[in-house]
C-alpha cells in the first residue's frame, strides 16, 4: 500500500528511462533551465547515506552485513541480494518507497517557480505515480547503446546490465506509456537541443 500523493497545482512532468538512456543528462539541463527537479533515486540515496533516515530499519530488517563500515548502506550487497530474492527486494521497497513519497510531497508542497520535473526511474514498474503527472518524458536509446553507456560509466559486466534491464520496463512499454519522447542516441549537443525545445513547450504549458 503506497501513501496517496497530493498534485500541486503547478505542472508536473514525469521523466524517466532505462539504466543508461540518459535521464540524468535530461535532468541536469532541465534544471539549469529553471525547472524543479525531484529526483526519486538521489531521494533514496540521501535515505541510505551514513546517518539516513532509513538505515535503522534497514539494519533492523537486514543485519550488520546490509552497512558498509561507515554505517551507510552497501549498495552492492543490497543489489546482489534483492535481485536473487525477490521477497528481500519487497522488504527493502517496503521501508523506502513510503519515505521517499513523503519526501516528494514535501517539495511538491514548497512549489515551483515553472514546472516540476519528478524522476522515477522506475515509473511504469512501481505504481503510484502516474495520477500525479501531467506529462510523461521518455528518455529513449537503443537497448544496445544502453548496454555500452552502463559498462563505460559503471564498470559493470555485460550480464550485470542486461540483468538490471530485466528487471525494468520493456522499451515498448515505456514508449507506450510516454507522451514525449526524448531521443538520446547521438552525442551531447544534439540532445541538449532536443531538451531546449521541449522545454519551451512545457513553459507554455505551464502557463495555461
Amino acid at each position: 500500500m503506497h501513501i496517496a500523493l497530493k498534485k500541486p497545482k503547478q505542472l508536473v512532468v514525469g521523466l524517466t528511462g532505462g539504466i543508461g538512456s540518459g535521464k540524468t543528462a535530461v535532468s541536469d539541463r532541465l534544471q539549469a533551465l529553471g525547472a524543479t527537479v525531484i529526483d526519486t533515486d538521489e531521494i533514496a540515496h540521501s535515505l541510505t547515506k551514513t546517518g539516513g533516515l532509513a538505515i535503522p530499519d534497514i539494519q533492523r530488517a537486514f543485519g550488520n552485513e546490509a552497512l558498509r563500515p561507515d554505517g551507510s548502506m552497501n549498495r552492492d550487497h543490497m543489489r546482489a541480494l534483492v535481485f536473487k530474492e525477490p521477497e528481500k527486494r519487497q522488504a527493502l521497497e517496503k521501508i523506502l518507497h513510503p519515505k521517499i513519497r513523503q519526501l516528494v510531497q514535501q517539495q511538491l508542497d514548497a512549489g515551483a517557480p515553472i514546472y516540476f520535473v519528478l524522476v522515477v526511474p522506475l515509473l511504469f514498474e512501481k505504481g503510484g505515480w502516474g495520477e500525479l503527472m501531467d506529462e510523461i518524458v521518455v528518455v529513449d536509446c537503443p537497448v544496445e547503446k544502453q548496454v555500452q553507456r552502463v559498462i563505460q560509466r559503471n564498470g559493470w559486466p555485460e550480464a550485470q546490465v542486461r540483468a538490471v534491464m530485466q528487471n525494468q520496463a520493456t522499451r515498448e512499454t515505456r514508449l507506450a506509456g510516454a507522451t514525449q519522447v526524448i531521443e538520446n542516441k547521438g552525442e551531447l549537443p544534439e540532445l541538449i537541443e532536443k531538451i531546449d525545445f521541449m522545454h519551451q513547450k512545457l513553459i507554455k504549458k505551464a502557463q495555461k
